[in-house]
């Protein structure tokens, strides 16, 4: 989030009729993290995301999580009360709403993948290390893109 047009609006108002403003103190801690899922193919269900901490990255149980009804393209996905750390973002295309990422008989997924960093998807999933980020608890954006393997 920008301070951007506050401050433009600011800038209209005459100096010599302006009242002296108290100081407000601005914090980063609002904790919001939105995430722009792009390559998107179908707005059908949900893109969900799964924000997590090492510990639980490419497994159940993270413990922040967000959804946004699929829109073709780019889907936003927003996350609050996110608190400060270093996390990688799973994100998926879930078309008929099951809240899984739906695979093939080999184990590979039939719903668009992706990950913070878009790091590349060889045989296997990315390590944490090349998915991760930090996040300083100030409001950020982070983008990635779907990947298909069917």
């Amino acid at each position: 989030m920008t301070f951007a047009p506050l401050m433009s609006l600011m800038s209209l108002m005459p100096i010599a009729a302006a009242a002296p403003m108290p100081a407000v103190p601005v914090t980063a801690s609002d904790g919001v993290l939105t995430v722009e899922v792009a390559n998107v193919r179908a707005a059908r269900g949900h893109v969900r995301i799964d924000i997590c901490p090492q510990a639980r990255f490419l497994k159940a149980g993270c413990p922040f999580s967000g959804n946004a009804p699929a829109v073709v393209g780019t889907t936003t996905v927003t996350v609050r009360d996110l608190p400060p750390g270093r996390y990688a973002v799973q994100a998926y295309l879930d078309e008929n709403d099951n809240k899984d990422v739906d695979r093939t008989f080999f184990g590979l997924p039939k719903e668009g993948v992706g990950f913070s960093n878009d790091p590349r998807i060889i045989l296997s999933p990315p390590k944490f290390a090349d998915a991760a980020f930090t996040f300083t608890g100030a409001a950020q954006t982070i983008r990635l893109k779907l990947r298909y393997f069917l």
